[in-house]
């Protein structure tokens, strides 16, 4: 614990020797001219004659802390399809990994290298559940002929990555939901979950683990003075169950001290209707930040791929007085959840604000369907990743077909674009 809390004032030292100018810096001297481009890949594996690809870089972005032109991407829990109670992993062996690149003087996408996760013993994770306590979702993991698998203990569901002034990592997720201190090189220095899950000393708020499946800790950024981290959530949680919570358009926001340990909560609105994911989140300042909230549609059809402004500084926290309560703050008896925002303005609390920073399928003809991952370049300029399923969808069935784009006939892959916003 000391040599953490050593390596929070550290960071934290750094990066309040930051200012605005730096942030600018970040987009000095680059050539985006070439961007959008596709990340390189590999083959993973062939199900059924179906080519996997070894992509999924884009759940989550960062810039490198004093890089410039140079960023991490991270994969997800790596490909599967739905199937019966939970997930086929149709490559079950593999490991959630970070991708170092730059854009070289060509202006072209060059990768430096790739990082793998690994458990605090140094051995390679999986992205297989995790067990009943450990931050289980109630998902059963399978492989791609329907044979049920186990779970693993350190198995992270990655959506968004933090690249932190002193080299380490941290990192998001949907099981527990976790965050994650990685060292350099990929290992695990501590695990943060919510009160009730069976892993590191520091916690975050019990409530936090009525996520929906799939649907936790989406996104994930550092405040420029490096000490918060703030983290989004989803889409609305299941508090106090899946039958009585009913506002559809509300979320959290979730900050964490890296020093002292303490969180605060915040709500955040949603457009509502197919808008019903927040996802990765990136800081302007310690109080105002990017966020992306999309729908599951491409862009040609039909879908909502948005960046909005928002700010804290006015928000109410909605932590409430005990963070063991499972069911968090409540209304007259009544989760956040299960209230109208009638009730809950009635009740004194304020969401965060948010303002359209921009639309990308208005402004690009954008038509990717998982919009992921931002970083802000300074100059009003924003880069945007998405996720690429490793290149396949589910056939309705529990088996992969390939993800095609429907504006262009091909198979959907990583891609990184900039982006003007207001």
């Amino acid at each position: 614990m000391k040599k953490l809390l050593l390596s929070a004032v550290v960071l934290a030292v750094l990066a309040s020797c930051k200012n605005d100018d730096d942030t600018t810096m970040i987009n000095q001297d680059i050539n985006y001219s070439k961007l959008p481009q596709e990340f390189p890949f590999t083959k993973l594996a062939a199900i059924n004659g179906v080519d996997v690809i070894n992509g999924g870089f884009g759940s989550g972005a960062a810039a490198h802390p004093t890089r410039k032109g140079e960023f991490y991407v991270i994969t997800d829990r790596g490909p599967n399809t739905d199937f019966q109670n939970g997930k086929k992993f149709l490559a079950p062996n593999f490991t959630p990994t970070i991708m170092h690149f730059k854009i070289n003087a060509d202006g072209n996408i060059e990768v430096i290298k790739y990082i793998k996760l690994k458990n605090p013993y140094g051995q390679t994770i999986t992205g297989l559940p995790n067990p009943v306590g450990m931050g289980s979702t109630g998902e059963i993991a399978y492989d791609a002929s329907g044979n049920i698998l186990g779970t693993d203990k350190y198995g992270l569901d990655s959506e968004s990555i933090v690249a932190a002034a002193d080299g380490t990592f941290w990192v998001s997720d949907e099981y527990g939901p976790h965050i994650v201190h990685y060292s350099a090189d990929g290992m695990e220095m501590e695990r943060i979950s919510p009160i009730g899950v069976d892993t590191g000393p520091r916690k975050l708020p019990a409530v936090l683990a009525k996520r929906r499946a799939n649907r936790g800790m989406e996104g994930l950024c550092i405040t420029p003075d490096g000490r918060t981290l703030v983290g989004t959530i989803q889409s609305m949680m299941l508090v106090p169950s899946k039958a009585l919570a009913t506002n559809t358009t509300l979320t959290r926001i979730v900050t964490f001290d890296i020093i002292t340990g303490q969180t605060r909560q915040f709500l955040y609105r949603q457009d509502g209707g197919a808008s019903d994911s927040v996802c990765d989140i990136t800081a302007l300042s310690n109080n105002e930040f990017l966020v992306i909230e999309r729908d599951g549609n491409f862009g040609s059809q039909g879908g909502i791929k948005k960046v909005y402004r928002i700010n804290l500084s006015n928000a109410s926290d909605v932590n409430g007085a005990d963070i063991n309560a499972v069911d968090g703050m409540k209304i007259n008896g009544k989760s956040l959840e299960q209230c109208s925002w009638d009730e809950i303005s009635n009740a004194g609390i304020k969401p965060v604000t948010k303002t359209l920073a921009v639309d990308l399928v208005a402004k690009l003809g954008y038509e990717h369907d998982k919009f992921e991952g931002i970083v802000y370049l300074g100059n009003n300029k924003l880069a945007v990743f998405n996720d690429d399923d490793f290149g396949v969808v589910d056939d309705g069935n529990g088996n992969p077909k390939a993800k095609i784009l429907p504006k262009t006939g091909k198979v959907d892959k990583g891609t990184m674009y900039v982006v003007d916003i207001q």
